[in-house]
Order: C-alpha cells, then sequence, then structure tokens
C-alpha cells in the first residue's frame, strides 16, 4: 500500500513502574479526553521526549501504533484506555493536530508483556478502535515479532548510496530484508558491490535500459512480494503506469542542489557558482519527477576552502545519510500523509 493510501477503566499502575505517560506535543484539555485541570489531564499535557532503547523491561515488547482519523473529542484517552486496560505502558505518544484541519494524527510506542496481550488480540484491539473512530489509517508494529519490511534497491553506476544501505543491513542498523540489487549499469564480478552481496546471498540484476526500454516490466516481477523499494540513486523515470502497477511505495534520494542545478555534473555545477549550503532530500516517488512528498531533509555548509573532491564527498555523504534515516523512519512507523504533497514525521 502507497504511503497515501488509506488502510474498562485503566488499572492502577505496579507501584515499581518506572515510566510514566508523556504527549510530546500539547494538546487541549478536550482532545485529551479527561477533565480540565484534573491530575491526569495535567499528566497526559505534559510535554517529555524519552528515548526507548533500552527502556523495555525484561520479558516485556515495544508495540508502535500509527495513527489518522478525523479529529474528535477523547482519541488520546481511548488509546490510552486500551493499552491500559491490557496491562500496556505507554512510553510516548506524538500528536499532531492541523489548525486549519479537522484530522487528528499520532504514533504511540508503548511497552506489554506478550503473554497477557497476544498478538492477534492486539491487532483487533487496535482493529476496534480504528472502526470506532472511522481511521484513515491505522497501523500497529511489534518489531521483535513482526517479519522485517522486504525490499528492492534499484541503483545506477554510483555506488555510494547503494554500499551505505548494505553496510547498514549488514550493522543491523536498518530493519529490512534486501530481496535483491537490480542495476541499469552492469558491474564487474570483482566489483565491491558485486561481492557484497554474492557473500550474503542477495541476487544481482542487471538490465540495461534504452530511451524506448526502461525494462519495467521485468522490474516488476523482480520487486513482486516487496513491502517497499528504495531507489539508491537510480537514474532512470519511472512511467506512472509502472507506478500503478506496483502499487507501493517508492522511496528517492537526490542531491538538495535542484532546482538551479539540474542535468549532468549538479555538484560540479554549484561548486562553480560558489554556493555556501549543500544538502540532500529523500521523498516519495510520484508521477511529478522529483516533487513527491518529502520525508528527511539535510544540509551542510560548504566555503571557499572546499575543493571540487570535498564538495562531491560532503554531497554523496549526505545523499547516504538522508536516505538512510528515511529509510529507518518510514520502517518505524514515524511518516503519515498531510496534504497532497506534505507529510507528518513524527
Amino acid at each position: 500500500m502507497r504511503w497515501d493510501q488509506l488502510a474498562p477503566p485503566a488499572p492502577p499502575r505496579p507501584p515499581n513502574s518506572p515510566h510514566p505517560i508523556h504527549l510530546l506535543v500539547s494538546i487541549s484539555p478536550a482532545e485529551s479526553g479527561f477533565p480540565e485541570g484534573s491530575s491526569i489531564d495535567r499528566q497526559m499535557l505534559s510535554v517529555a521526549r524519552r528515548p526507548i532503547s533500552g527502556a523495555v523491561p525484561a520479558g516485556n515488547l515495544l508495540g508502535i501504533h500509527l495513527f489518522k482519523c478525523p479529529d474528535t473529542v477523547g482519541i488520546v484517552a481511548k488509546l490510552s484506555e486500551c493499552i491500559a486496560s491490557r496491562g500496556g505502558n505507554i512510553h510516548s505518544v506524538d500528536v499532531f493536530v492541523p489548525e486549519d484541519k479537522h484530522v487528528f494524527y499520532s504514533r504511540s510506542e508503548f511497552t506489554y508483556n506478550p503473554k497477557l496481550w497476544p498478538r492477534d488480540e492486539l491487532h483487533k484491539d487496535f482493529l476496534s478502535i480504528s472502526h470506532f473512530f472511522s481511521a484513515q489509517r491505522s497501523t500497529v508494529r511489534v518489531p521483535d515479532l513482526d517479519p522485517k519490511y522486504k525490499i528492492s534497491v534499484l541503483a545506477s553506476k554510483q555506488d555510494h548510496c547503494l554500499f551505505d544501505l548494505l553496510y547498514r543491513w549488514q550493522e543491523g542498523r536498518l530493519p529490512v530484508d534486501i530481496s535483491c540489487v537490480i542495476s541499469n549499469h552492469d558491474r564487474p564480478e570483482d566489483n565491491h558491490v558485486r561481492r557484497f552481496l554474492q557473500r550474503h546471498g542477495i541476487p544481482y540484476h542487471h538490465l540495461p535500459t534504452t530511451p524506448g526500454n526502461k525494462r519495467e516490466q521485468e522490474i516488476l516481477e523482480l520487486i513482486e512480494g516487496t513491502d517497499f523499494v528504495v531507489l539508491a540513486r537510480y537514474m532512470q523515470i519511472l512511467s506512472e503506469s509502472f507506478l500503478k502497477s506496483y502499487g507501493k511505495d517508492i522511496i528517492n534520494i537526490h542531491h538538495g542542489l535542484l532546482p538551479s542545478f539540474k542535468g549532468g555534473h549538479p555538484s560540479r555545477q554549484a561548486f562553480n557558482a560558489g554556493v555556501k549550503l549543500i544538502g540532500a532530500t529523500s521523498h516519495f516517488v510520484t508521477n511529478e519527477l522529483d516533487e513527491g512528498p518529502i520525508i528527511e531533509q539535510m544540509v551542510e555548509r560548504v566555503s571557499h576552502r572546499d575543493t571540487l573532491q570535498s564538495f562531491v564527498v560532503k554531497s554523496e555523504n549526505l545523499e547516504k545519510q538522508c536516505l538512510a534515516e528515511a529509510i529507518k523512519s518510514y520502517c518505524e512507523l514515524r511518516v503519515l500523509p498531510y496534504e497532497l504533497k506534505k507529510t507528518v514525521v513524527f
């Protein structure tokens, strides 16, 4: 599914429970669902960010819930009640309600005991909430139980983004399984990327393209069954027919020098123009070239002291980091569609 497609009282807290409930944004008492001025209201309206890593009690699991529905009173209260009634413990709730739109967005992290709340019942409970609030999006994920996202990576001649993703995957820093790498440029058998792929049993497919044949049908067959696709500097335009046939999300990365420096050798163009700020943009692929909803952007200053080589190195480093962060945010359920060309990224 693409990014823009839609799919009793709480028990008392154990005396030694280390983590109170926190919200990451301010919301009105009416939105919280509790009486104004109550101790629960004050607690839930506090603003704090708590890192989740290392905070999951032994035997418990981390759950993540992403939610989008029409705004109404009591959504936060209902979500909290659902988790607490199953003995779960909320670690963070990030809420966004636009001033000019009747839409509620939230992302929750919670821990729970899987023996008390089996995975299928957890799914049913959040599905019930989704129906109750007529949600456009309600996704729950348990990273330690659910399969990793299956992806395919498309790349052209440049290796920096592709190899960085492979390295992060090998280190376990991206929660994905790579089904294959597809490229319109061949690489020798002794190329470092080819050696890495062979060592890890990841298929490499060389599909040379021409202006009249983009090999899209063959690519569709190779990426069938994936959860989303990553373009790691794939320098080919995907047709509207291809996007519709695939029907799922595609994440792209490009340098942040657009629209001023189009065409070939953009880094050289920008270097010769004496720019002082460079960047990278990761976004969803849509019919409009390089204009899909933005997931992540990064920038860095450059100066007269930079050579063309150092300029290019800085630009490529930004591209690698920006793409990896976008994939990580997507897999951690931090990204939601907002308006036609925008995203909410928690």
